[in-house]
């Protein structure tokens, strides 16, 4: 008797031993990430999310040592890669780095297929940058933005100004400057600030409004000048190019942000463990550097506070849209 409890025992343990052997292996497989991530990018390449997603995804992959996948899905002011990835998987594998524009698309957009509150995890906030007035300096010859505002007023609809596309922070950043120094300039909307940069860049329109992360290695180049930081301060990086505040206009304040989501389901701890890799990614020399050089901050917001942070924004900028009388086009 003695001797068949004994071998009961034995085969018990010897089952337990294979499951735990079975369970070990399957924990370490599920471990966060086993292979490629993609991050939908909701813009053509060359604009100013891609001067972030680009060093953040090379920097990134060598911290988890997998590849971070960029998928450039442009259209819509930035409305296409959104409803797409708000469909992805929510496993880990798919996240989304979208903008200010995501804040602003619910007020522009009446039919969107998603809902950028509800359908996304919050993760963090990436970069935050002033918006700069940009021009074609073969075409707009006024050398300050008071004579380029007293021009346009002289002028109405005889300039005009691009835009990364309708609804976007660039078209809003616009139809205030209008709103508040009394000018009307002809609103060309583009798929991306890439585009858009492209033109303004080759002479075939005269001003834009963008964020620094795109513009600054162009103004740097003499490619395009920039009259304007939209702001209370200067920017460190272009300590030459006057603010807002100083040149009489105080309330025009546009700063482009940029931010990480994703989809809807996708489990906490693999939330965290993007946040906190993502915080280790921009923690180094190589990224702050190149933050810096963009004319942007590294902020300190993830998670639920981040998500706050947006509600508040589709909020504000509801209300700069009714004011403004800004619309699709």
């Amino acid at each position: 008797m003695a001797e068949q409890f004994q071998r009961r025992d034995v085969l018990r343990l010897a089952a337990a031993g294979a499951a735990l052997a079975v369970g070990g292996v399957q924990a370490q497989g599920s471990g966060w990430p086993t292979k490629p991530v993609t991050m939908v990018v909701p813009f053509p390449a060359g604009g100013g999310t891609d001067a972030f997603a680009r060093p953040l995804s090379a920097q990134f992959g060598k911290v988890v040592g997998q590849t971070l996948v960029i998928d450039n899905r442009g259209g819509a002011g930035g409305t296409v890669g959104a409803s797409i990835a708000a469909k992805g998987a929510p496993d880990g594998y798919m996240l989304f780095m979208g903008a200010v524009h995501h804040a602003i698309a619910p007020s522009i957009y009446p039919k969107l297929d998603y809902d950028i509150e509800k359908d996304f995890v919050p993760i963090m906030l990436l970069a935050n940058v002033p918006q700069v007035v940009v021009v074609n300096p073969r075409r707009v010859t006024q050398p300050t933005i008071q004579e380029f505002i007293a021009y346009a007023k002289k002028n109405p609809g005889k300039l005009n100004y691009a835009s990364a596309g309708a609804g976007t922070s660039h078209h809003l950043a616009g139809e205030l400057f209008k709103l508040q120094t009394g000018t009307f300039i002809t609103h060309i909307p583009y798929r991306g600030a890439g585009p858009m940069l492209q033109d303004l860049i080759a002479g075939n329109v005269d001003c834009g409004f963008d964020g620094l992360g795109s513009s600054a290695q162009h103004i740097k180049a003499g490619r395009i000048k920039a009259l304007m930081v939209a702001g209370a301060k200067r920017n460190p990086a272009f300590p030459d190019v006057p603010c807002a505040a100083e040149v009489g206009l105080p309330d025009y304040t546009v700063t482009t942000w940029y931010g990480l989501w994703a989809p809807k389901g996708t489990p906490t701890d693999t939330v965290a463990r993007i946040t906190d890799d993502m915080r280790k990614s921009l923690a180094t020399d190589e990224l702050k550097t190149i933050w810096a050089q963009n004319g942007s901050e590294i902020p300190n917001l993830a998670g639920a506070p981040y998500g706050q942070f947006v509600s508040s924004e589709v909020k504000r900028w509801a209300a700069v849209v009714k004011a403004s009388g800004a619309k699709l086009e």
